[in-house]
């Protein structure tokens, strides 16, 4: 009989959406815990995986429990890196929410720590699995789509001073940095997973919505490694809410839609002077669940039969590398060269490029 494994998950605000991911494999996962400080908050998000149970606050008792095999940690960004030690420290295997961590310089040593734990740390990027995003990537894989010239980003939300009123947010020792982050990150790691490495970063950010710690704005020129260019927009000041992804290439250019949140979805519309082939491409792409909910399948996929993981640390590195060159571009007005090595002065943190 396929082996289900249980899992706790420590936090209650993205834990939410988690549990829900779980839930959806039903065959594959059960909910043992949730692990929360508020007890209340932690009762309603339980209340979605029957059968689960509330504890209150990470500790010692949540991580002797043999009977959890998975521990899942949707806390804060700045509340990772101890809680991802300890839970692979206790031998289990790790899911963690993004930013993994808050430099290269912890991810190299979290790396270590997972190999020697023997145990599997899984990062969340929950938007590379959508029907949209599996149609893009099947088309782009194909050859057929040709070079790609261009493409734009834009991430333009809306977060007002009731957004802000939880202590932590806006706050660069909670949050490890803005909206580039917290809120851009899903479509950017979109963009990287699509076109590939990023080979140099040009960017601007700025703070003009809220009296915040942090940027909530930015522009930013990304150089890929095939020569392809972008820009990322990002504003969380926009009175119209939306986020839209772009890409021209030689043979077809591809749009998703321009709803708040996360595309990965789709709808996409894809333009090509010749149907033929794309629409042939298109109705080909896999599809099947999407976001938490299959992640975490092809997460089981890989513990049951050692497959790749379906976002690696290599994966998470590359994408706090991104954020790292962007903040270290808009303080000293200079063009970053990726990849950043161990000696460069950004390589220990980005919160003092933050502290402009």
């Amino acid at each position: 009989m396929p082996r289900r494994y249980r899992v706790a998950v420590v936090g209650t605000g993205i834990g939410a959406a988690h549990v829900a991911g779980f839930v959806a494999n039903p065959e594959k996962f059960e909910v043992a815990v949730v692990c929360g400080r508020d007890r209340g908050r932690a009762e309603a998000v339980a209340a979605m995986a029957p059968g689960a149970a509330v504890h209150l606050g990470f500790d010692d008792a949540l991580l002797a429990r043999d009977d959890i095999d998975i521990i899942d940690i949707c806390l804060p960004p700045d509340m990772h890196l101890g809680p991802v030690r300890r839970a692979l420290a206790a031998g289990r295997h790790v899911i963690c929410e993004k930013p993994l961590v808050a430099s290269l310089a912890e991810v190299d040593a979290l790396e270590a720590a997972v190999i020697a734990s023997g145990r599997v740390l899984m990062p969340i990027f929950q938007a590379r699995f959508g029907n949209g995003m599996a149609q893009v990537k099947h088309v782009l894989a194909s050859g057929r789509a040709g070079r790609v010239h261009v493409a734009t980003c834009e991430t333009h939300w809306y977060r007002g001073p009731d957004y802000y009123a939880t202590p932590w947010r806006g706050k660069i020792a909670h949050e490890l940095g803005g909206a580039f982050i917290t809120h851009a990150i899903h479509l950017h790691d979109m963009l990287t997973h699509l076109l590939g490495p990023v080979r140099s970063v040009s960017a601007v950010v700025s703070t003009r919505v809220n009296p915040i710690e942090t940027e909530d704005t930015g522009g930013v020129v990304l150089e890929f490694a095939s020569g392809a260019l972008a820009t990322l927009s990002v504003s969380l000041g926009s009175p119209e809410p939306s986020s839209r992804l772009r890409i021209v290439a030689e043979n077809v250019t591809v749009t998703s839609g321009s709803a708040p949140g996360i595309t990965a979805s789709g709808p996409f519309h894809f333009a090509a002077e010749d149907r033929g082939w794309l629409d042939e491409l298109v109705a080909a792409a896999p599809q099947g669940k999407e976001g938490f909910a299959e992640q975490f399948r092809l997460f089981y996929d890989t513990l049951e039969s050692r497959a790749k993981l379906p976002v690696t640390m290599a994966e998470a590195r590359q994408s706090l590398e991104l954020a790292t060159a962007i903040y270290h571009s808009s303080r000293t007005g200079q063009r970053v060269v990726l990849p950043l090595a161990k000696g460069h002065p950004a390589y220990g943190g980005w919160a003092g490029d933050l502290r402009r």
